[in-house]
């Protein structure tokens, strides 16, 4: 069902929409746990090794699909704020024929690129063979991960965020058999796991886009013109929030697949500990993702209705949250830190486990600090403050890769465990920095002489005719960079 997430509680707004997303999140780590846990349990530490190391590099491709997902589901969410359904089926239609190119032009390039990239970041001849093949099976499926975070990026934006529950929780589920069945009962080794990734994505994309037809045939638009295959102002709407998406999730990719380099210069031991323990953190950290997400379309929505003031309600009850779930997280991971590296280790590699250990240990105490920034990370990005947010990104990310390299000489692989602390220690207070200058100026919103929630009083016409203004001058402000909120 759609969600109107401008009435109500701010606060109550969020939680209810948030709460069926953060499942999701749960379901999608699990998705992703899977592929490594059968490998660790069933094959052993260096199939555990080889899933990790391609994994990094799948990342890249999944910046792309993350990107799209954002940049279709912001703009959708504005238009349905406004309530115009011309413009949601616009943006659809527009994402996703654009977004078809894109996944045959990056899966071509993918497959070509696979081992020269495997040999950039010094993968140990013994997982080579397993990585190169895991990566190939992976990427033939990407026009799957591609359309299934098309699919789910509307069903948030029009406040539906129980049917992507319901379907990456089958879809998980499915995944865990299905990598079980061909691992274990099977013997396919680790294309075993990558084959299940791959039919499981197909069988979950096809679902969600058939599902996502029927729900857009069901919400009635205004006049009898056929909606436009493709609209370029549409196109330029979803570039300006995708495109910064997309390079701060693939800058974080290359940033990762470097110290994933630093990392594998060890061995495949550290390959390991670092494969297990960082599927656990990114379980935390993507919890709080949730919520971040939640903000981006809250925020995008109030901001197509011009009620900022929802806005600065929101960010606080936002962080509250995520203080409580990281603190969960926390407490799990420093207590438990030895038992859950050893559900992904089985073989007693006692140098991999310490790995793993010993990277919980020191970056689990700031997941408070992270999340922070990732909930005034995605409110920024919710009210098309895309400059800001993609500052904020890039030096967490250039400050990570920049102490991984300078601490790994004299402290070894510790060193780069802290680098992770340290990033984040620095780029938060930038990140809500430069939240609190945009609330300041209202998003670009001119303020007015009622209270925002007084907007449901006017017209229709008026708020419409004042939200498509907001819009288009926040679009101008981030693509023009003299023009930018940083500036004002």
């Amino acid at each position: 069902m759609e969600r109107d997430l401008t009435v109500g509680k701010p606060i109550t707004a969020i939680l209810k929409y948030t709460l069926p997303l953060f499942g999701s999140i749960i379901f999608q780590q699990l998705y992703n746990i899977a592929d490594s846990l059968v490998a660790g349990r069933y094959i052993g530490t260096d199939a555990l090794a080889a899933v990790g190391n391609g994994y990094e590099i799948t990342l890249l491709f999944i910046a792309v699909a993350f990107g799209c997902n954002i940049g279709t589901s912001v703009i959708t969410a504005r238009y349905f704020g406004k309530k115009d359904i011309r413009g949601v089926k616009t943006t659809v239609s527009t994402a996703l024929i654009v977004s078809t190119v894109i996944a045959v032009i990056l899966t071509a390039l993918g497959l070509g690129l696979t081992k020269p990239l495997l040999n950039l970041i010094k993968t140990d001849p013994v997982i080579f063979t397993d990585s190169y093949e895991y990566l190939m099976i992976y990427l033939g499926g990407y026009i799957f991960l591609l359309s299934y975070n098309i699919a789910t990026g509307i069903f948030s934006a029009l406040g539906d965020s129980l049917t992507p529950f319901l379907f990456l929780a089958a879809s998980s589920v499915a995944n865990v058999i299905v990598d079980i069945v061909f691992v274990k009962t099977l013997h396919m080794g680790v294309k075993g796991v990558a084959w299940a990734t791959f039919l499981c994505q197909g069988v979950s994309a096809i679902l969600a886009l058939a599902f996502m037809f029927v729900r857009l045939r069901k919400l009635p638009h205004e006049g009898d013109e056929k909606i436009k295959k493709v609209d370029f102002k549409i196109l330029k709407e979803i570039s300006v929030v995708a495109i910064p998406s997309i390079l701060q999730q693939a800058f974080i990719s290359v940033g990762n697949i470097i110290i994933q380099g630093f990392i594998n210069a060890f061995g495949a031991w550290a390959t390991g500990g670092y494969a297990a323990a960082i599927k656990l953190n990114n379980m935390a950290v993507t919890s709080v993702v949730a919520l971040g997400n939640g903000m981006s379309n809250f925020s995008a929505q109030n901001i197509g209705a011009g009620k900022p003031e929802r806005i600065k309600k929101g960010i606080f009850g936002a962080i509250g949250m995520g203080a409580v779930i990281s603190l969960i997280f926390t407490a799990i991971f420093l207590g438990l830190s030895e038992p859950c590296i050893k559900i992904f280790i089985t073989d007693g590699n006692a140098d991999a486990i310490g790995t793993g250990v010993n990277f919980l240990k020191i970056v689990t105490p700031f997941y408070v600090i992270i999340a922070v920034k990732i909930i005034a990370d995605g409110t920024l990005r919710g009210t098309n403050r895309m400059l800001s947010f993609t500052i904020a990104t890039f030096i967490d990310l250039l400050l990570r890769v920049v102490f991984s390299a300078i601490l790994k000489k004299p402290m070894g692989i510790t060193g780069i465990w802290w680098s992770w602390p340290i990033g984040w220690l620095i780029a938060t207070p930038i990140s809500f920095g430069l939240y609190l200058f945009a609330a300041k100026k209202n998003f670009g919103l001119k303020k007015e002489n009622t209270p925002a929630e007084t907007e449901s009083s006017k017209t229709p016409s008026e708020t419409e005719k004042k939200a498509e203004k907001i819009v288009s001058e926040n679009a101008a402000e981030s693509v023009a960079p003299e023009d930018n909120n940083l500036t004002e």
